[in-house]
């Protein structure tokens, strides 16, 4: 097709941003406005750049990079994510000020990074994609202050990402030769029509499935998800509320895309419900034990991650759109978790759950969105992760996966327990003297109020948002 630059507006836009931010950093910061007040009001125009090439349609730059229902619906998102990032991040307290400009280039860095993942078909064109979006990461992890001088959680949480994602990076390379050899093609069209059984090619199997490992470790699935819980407690809030959202995007898109490849009872395919079970299991039982309120959520990625798996094996395009309607609903759900977190430790500190008790008292606003959010987590209705989890379990049941969809309801069990506990800390304990009082700004208030209506509307009428989930997955799979 005739290449037009507005079909790739949302990565020009991001890009001009990036370009803006870098110019920025170069000097001292003495004749421009600091980057946390003008970056808001672009990112925020950038959610309707994106709008601008909704209906871009079709291949592009050698059939490598493919503009679809499924990578606009994803560019959509991933702009709306980092508008709530860079909110939440510009009243960040553990970030010195001459380092924002940086900090801020390396998150719009891995958006847009994420943004060209939402729309690469080819494998070494997603290896590259996911590598932008994963070095920013790298440098953010550990910029976080504590009393004016470098917090050593932060550096080892930084050290722990680095080393895991170099496996990871390893891991996806070698499985992509493996795949490039055993199939003479990294176009994933043409990989649609190879065959992918152990009998028939098995050589392509275990390339695919170490391909698909490079995957699971941005998703945070057992057994790739020991970075996980470590990172979000390391990082800064702000940080880790990032970390813990927009990169679950790139990595769901990627796997929804590969997910045409495979079928149910394939080898493979069994392997995936497998790990999913196990990692919503491992999840959520090691939540249980936890105190510190970034390590329950980072363990209830590694629940999540399982969860997505259910629409993923389904062989269906319905189980497709779940699994594309679930990953938008996590990230909205977790960014008003972390949009709280950052707001009640206004000094910049991690959460435990004591931190939380009488909260209703020194913030109403932030207790109730903090309920709304566990309760989305949980899954409990009018809320949008409830009919996200109604979405995998109708897409999925009866397609050869029943027993995953049973053990999905399980846990769903028992995540209740930690999540409300949450809520129980907020509203039930009372708080102890001379506890921090929280945000409770306007900037606070209406953000954390925002993000709650925005997971309950989702709830109450899905079905617009749906709509186009569905379109992506009828494109995907016929």
């Amino acid at each position: 097709m005739v290449f037009n630059p507005i079909q790739i507006v949302p990565e020009l836009y991001q890009l001009l941003l990036i370009l803006a931010l870098f110019f920025q950093s170069l000097g001292d910061g003495s004749d421009t406005p600091p980057a946390e007040r003008w970056l808001p009001f672009f990112a925020g125009f950038g959610v309707f750049v994106t709008i601008v090439s909704w209906g871009a349609e079709g291949l592009i730059f050698g059939g490598a990079y493919k503009l679809d229902a499924l990578s606009q619906f994803m560019k959509l998102a991933i702009a709306g994510g980092f508008y709530v990032t860079v909110l939440n991040a510009s009243r960040q307290p553990s970030l010195e000020e001459r380092k924002r400009p940086d900090y801020f280039m390396f998150l719009a860095i891995s958006a847009w990074g994420l943004m060209i993942l939402s729309s690469a078909v080819e494998l070494i064109t997603i290896y590259l994609a996911l590598e932008i979006s994963s070095y920013s990461l790298y440098a953010v992890i550990p910029l976080r202050t504590t009393n004016g001088v470098g917090d050593r959680g932060a550096a080892e949480a930084g050290i722990k990402y680095i080393l895991f994602g170099a496996v990871a990076t390893a891991m996806a390379l070698y499985g992509f030769s493996y795949i490039l050899a055993s199939q003479h093609t990294s176009y994933i069209s043409q990989l649609a029509l190879r065959t992918w059984t152990w009998d028939g090619a098995p050589m392509a199997v275990v390339g695919l499935s170490l391909f698909l490992g490079g995957m699971f470790y941005k998703l945070a699935l057992f057994p790739f998800h020991f970075w996980c819980p470590d990172v979000y407690q390391g990082a800064s809030n702000e940080t880790a509320g990032f970390v813990a959202t927009l990169p679950k995007l790139g990595a769901v898109v990627v796997l929804v895309r590969l997910a045409v490849l495979l079928k149910p009872g394939l080898e493979i395919t069994t392997l995936l419900a497998v790990l999913g079970a196990l990692s919503m299991t491992y999840g959520n039982l090691c939540a249980l034990a936890q105190t510190d309120l970034k390590r329950i959520l980072g363990f209830s990625s590694v629940a999540h991650a399982g969860y997505i798996m259910v629409g993923l094996v389904s062989g269906t395009a319905m189980g497709l759109s779940a699994a594309i309607f679930y990953a938008l609903a996590y990230v909205v759900m977790n960014l008003l978790c972390f949009w709280v977190i950052s707001r009640i430790a206004s000094d910049g500190r991690n959460l435990q759950l004591n931190d939380l008790n009488g909260l209703y008292k020194r913030s109403p606003a932030l207790a109730f969105a903090l309920g709304v959010g566990a309760f989305a987590l949980v899954g409990l209705p009018p809320t949008m992760g409830f009919m996200g989890k109604f979405f995998l379990i109708t897409s999925a049941w009866d397609h050869g996966y029943n027993w995953l969809v049973i053990t999905l309801v399980l846990n769903s069990a028992i995540a209740i327990y930690y999540y409300l506990g949450l809520v129980r800390h907020a509203y039930t304990h009372e708080a102890g003297e001379d506890v921090p009082a929280p945000d409770n700004s306007a900037f606070s208030v209406a953000g954390a109020s925002i993000l709650a209506a925005l997971v309950l509307v989702l709830g109450l009428v899905p079905g617009r948002v749906f709509d186009f989930a569905i379109l992506a997955g009828k494109q995907l799979l016929p």
